[in-house]
């Protein structure tokens, strides 16, 4: 199975769902993604109710928490306001965990020299953003995902738009990027 495509995003203006790849374009790597703290995974969406290697990164990371959310038109109610609330770059004061099970979907995020890398998710990936990380999410084209939301202990739905670096683990996130 495919691991996480990644790239450096251009500067268009255009349709956010589009993939927004540099011509010519620049690849980013997941050993890029993981020197940044993003973390990702390549598991059975088919079966993941019952998925040893989902139960095992659950265990291993403390994810005790989770629910499922469709995006999509018909099913997700202030669909439009959700979506561009998404879209805003914010961070949160916890990992953000994601899970594919069926769909598409981008996730931006910043690297250390503030330059967006866009990640493309399909059904199946599973992905890590570290607390304090700038981001952003949308839908590709296709309009839809369903993902599984993850958490340690109860989940926290609070996003706080850019800038919030005077947040402690902002702080924390970008030393940490310093030292590594």
């Amino acid at each position: 199975m495919a691991s996480v495509e990644a790239w450096f995003m251009d500067d268009s203006d255009e349709d956010h769902r589009m993939p927004h790849k540099l011509n010519p374009n620049e690849p980013v790597s997941l050993k890029e993604l993981e020197n940044i703290g993003v973390f990702s995974w390549k598991l059975d969406a088919d079966i993941y109710e019952t998925d040893p290697a989902l139960e095992k990164i659950r265990k291993d990371r403390g994810y005790s928490y989770s629910d499922i959310i469709t995006i999509d038109k018909d099913k997700l109610p202030n669909y439009e306001d959700k979506l561009k609330m998404f879209f805003e770059e914010h961070l949160h004061l916890d990992d953000e965990i994601r899970y594919i099970l069926d769909g598409r979907a981008y996730f931006d995020v910043r690297d250390r020299e503030d330059r967006w890398i866009r990640i493309a998710m399909t059904k199946g990936d599973l992905i890590t953003l570290p607390a304090g990380i700038y981001h952003r999410f949308t839908l590709t084209e296709t309009n839809y995902t369903q993902a599984m939301r993850l958490f340690v202990g109860e989940p926290v739905w609070k996003a706080y738009n850019r800038p919030a670096d005077e947040f402690d683990i902002r702080q924390k996130y970008v030393s940490a990027l310093q030292c590594a």
